[in-house]
């Protein structure tokens, strides 16, 4: 049996209005593009609902998978929503995915490049899967991996016979999609390889506690929105139409050096929390 891993869960009420801007506080992978190191393509997908008991929010499932097996854990959730799925398993080729809601192919969060943790607000309702696989070069060796999977979504209303006539409250993402920032300015930015960094303008809306959302204007106008939480840069907006970019980020003292795709910006700690 696999020990438990230690999981520091965040557990919020935070409710989102702005479904375009929230979508990216995933990193979205494709998993097609993966390719050869995914299992998965020999077998059929086995799907398995996952209902939570009365009262609680969360559920946890141990089980095991064997070469080319894959899972889909399917949970129903709502648009808002938080969600903290993590996995301890006992062979390092064992990950999971997950894919939104109408997606089979597409995974907003990909455990092979960000490993077997993730936390985030859910961009829509309907059903999400949990994807758990093997990779391929372990699945052709017919490698067995036992696992234990926890999944948890925080309700969006605490009280929902209340909420219902209620104004969600505003967030850093939903304020700085609707230009309500806290500060604005520049940062050194560049656009492409190589490139010289140069000025870009931003703005940002912070929640405190090192969570904020930093939305940057690039040269051509198009803007970049990065999100923050813990005071670490988390995930970036990408999308299809930029080629869903790596996100990267390392920090040097207190400047945050972000990577998304070719894309370079350098956003010091005093934008995050004011200081």
């Amino acid at each position: 049996m696999v020990d438990a891993a230690q999981h520091n869960i965040h557990k919020t009420g935070e409710k989102q209005t702005m479904r375009k801007l929230i979508r990216s506080v995933f990193l979205y992978a494709v998993i097609a593009g993966l390719g050869s190191a995914v299992a998965g393509s020999s077998e059929e997908i086995k799907v398995e609902r996952v209902s939570f008991e009365r009262g609680k929010n969360s559920a946890t499932i141990e089980s095991s998978i064997t070469g080319y097996a894959v899972i889909d854990y399917v949970l129903g959730a709502r648009q808002g929503q938080y969600m903290n799925v993590s996995m301890a398993t006992d062979n390092g080729a064992n990950y999971f995915n997950i894919l939104a809601p109408g997606e089979d192919q597409v995974a907003m969060f990909n455990g092979s490049i960000n490993g077997n943790q993730f936390e985030g607000i859910l961009p829509e309702s309907g059903d999400y899967k949990v994807r758990v696989y093997m990779m391929r070069s372990a699945a052709r060796r017919n490698e067995v991996a036992a696992y234990r999977l926890e999944m948890i979504i925080t309700a969006a209303d605490k009280e929902p016979d209340a909420a219902a006539s209620s104004e969600p409250p505003e967030n850093s993402a939903v304020r700085a999609g609707m230009g309500k920032f806290d500060a604005t300015g520049q940062i050194p930015c560049a656009q492409a390889a190589g490139q010289p960094t140069g000025p870009c303008d931003f703005g940002v809306a912070r929640d405190g506690g090192g969570n904020a959302t930093v939305i940057i204007t690039k040269p051509d106008g198009v803007q970049r929105a990065i999100f923050f939480l813990d005071g670490k840069a988390n995930s970036a907006d990408t999308s299809q139409a930029d080629g869903y970019g790596e996100f990267k980020t390392e920090q040097e003292n207190d400047l945050h050096l972000i990577r998304v795709g070719e894309e370079r910006y350098e956003i010091p700690d005093a934008v995050i929390t004011g200081g």
